[in-house]
């Protein structure tokens, strides 16, 4: 953990940032190992581009600060809200008086963060400070690829075990919920990347469909997005079936999303623009007639995050380097009929995308893929 809080101190004076300010989240975490929930208490942990450390949470969470493998400054506040204000001012007292910038991340500090922070700041500029937290986060160690890598068996075994109750007549939320109790009972924690998806028939061409009382019919598309955690990383997948016999029209677009995402896989890779992923599994389906069904980038990145950088769409620039993992997951929806996607995590290496998921990807029959599931 120092030697993360080692490389953030440098990419700050890189990036021209005195200090950069962070509230509960998966950024906070990977820098300290705490891990505080979003709750009407602020909590500040702010890092200088020297290693000076401040840290401003609840008296009740005193013990948390225990652990730090770093040295740091730490102000407690009590439950009464008139305080904070004078507690964070206590806290910025020596750097106050400077003009300073101040990075901080944008989908995740809350107003009311923000707002003591500019009180007890006057002086200071907050800017966007979210690429060098992602430039750090993106690259996964050895250890982090073993805990995504069991995140994805733990979800692939729990799928396994929820398809062997499926059958017509049972609805998307009996589904999921049964899905639900299989991601625990394998061992995935508390945490889970996202509410399971569960669509079927004509609620698989919404991608972000949300489980309801709709009941899988002979005939019909099961779409199963869904993903485990396991030491603070998670997993994300998506299997397509057919329940019953499938038609024409479902076996084609299946048959192309399963070689747009063999064509990603394959033809990623090292040194290759995050765009040009994108692009093979886009091409396929154009090909086949049907790229204005597919509605959404071809994937995104992956770790602490069920959604982080590197994110796959066409006009991203960025160089993908070794270590960093993102889902490949293209698509295709029919509004009104069905839709088909295929997901799998990848992590780059220097011969190209090794995925961390390995449940088969064709498109069949629930009891076909079941017993090619349990064969490995």
């Amino acid at each position: 953990m120092g030697k993360r809080m080692d490389v953030l101190t440098n990419q700050l004076e890189q990036d021209k940032l005195d200090w950069v300010a962070l509230n509960p989240g998966p950024s906070l975490r990977y820098l300290t190992g705490l891990n505080f929930h979003l709750m009407e208490r602020p909590v500040v942990v702010l890092v200088s581009s020297s290693g000076q450390v401040k840290l401003i949470m609840p008296e009740l969470e005193r013990a948390k600060a225990a652990s730090l493998p770093f040295e740091a400054e730490v102000f407690l506040f009590s439950d009464d809200p008139a305080g904070w204000q004078a507690l964070f001012a206590r806290a910025m007292a020596d750097i106050s008086p400077r003009p300073l910038r101040v990075g901080v991340e944008p989908t995740r500090l809350r107003f009311l963060e923000l707002s003591l922070l500019r009180e007890a700041l006057p002086n200071a500029e907050f800017v966007d400070g979210s690429a060098a937290l992602a430039g750090m986060r993106m690259r996964k160690s050895a250890d982090e690829l073993r805990a995504m890598r069991h995140a994805a068996l733990i979800a692939q075994n729990a799928l396994i075990n929820t398809l062997t109750t499926v059958k017509p007549g049972q609805t998307e939320r009996q589904i999921s919920a049964e899905l639900i109790v299989q991601l625990y009972r394998e061992g995935s924690e508390a945490e889970l990347p996202f509410a399971p998806i569960v669509s079927t028939g004509p609620n698989t061409a919404n991608p972000h469909a949300s489980p309801t009382d709709r009941t899988l019919r002979e005939g019909e598309i099961l779409l199963i997005d869904w993903g485990a955690g396991f030491s603070g990383y998670f997993s994300d997948i998506t299997r397509t079936f057919f329940c019953g016999e499938a038609n024409e029209e479902m076996r084609q677009i299946a048959s192309l999303v399963e070689k747009a995402n063999e064509a990603a896989r394959f033809g990623g890779g090292p040194g290759m623009p995050a765009g040009e992923v994108d692009r093979l599994a886009r091409e396929v389906i154009a090909d086949g007639g049907y790229g204005d069904f597919f509605t959404h980038r071809t994937g995104h990145g992956l770790g602490m995050e069920a959604h982080e950088q590197p994110y796959i769409y066409q006009a991203n620039p960025l160089t993908l380097e070794p270590g960093m993992v993102f889902t490949i997951e293209p698509g295709i929806y029919l509004p009104g009929k069905y839709g088909v996607r295929i997901e799998d995590n990848v992590v780059v290496e220097d011969g190209g995308l090794r995925s961390l998921t390995d449940l088969p990807r064709q498109v069949m029959r629930l009891e076909t893929f079941l017993e090619k599931a349990r064969k490995g």
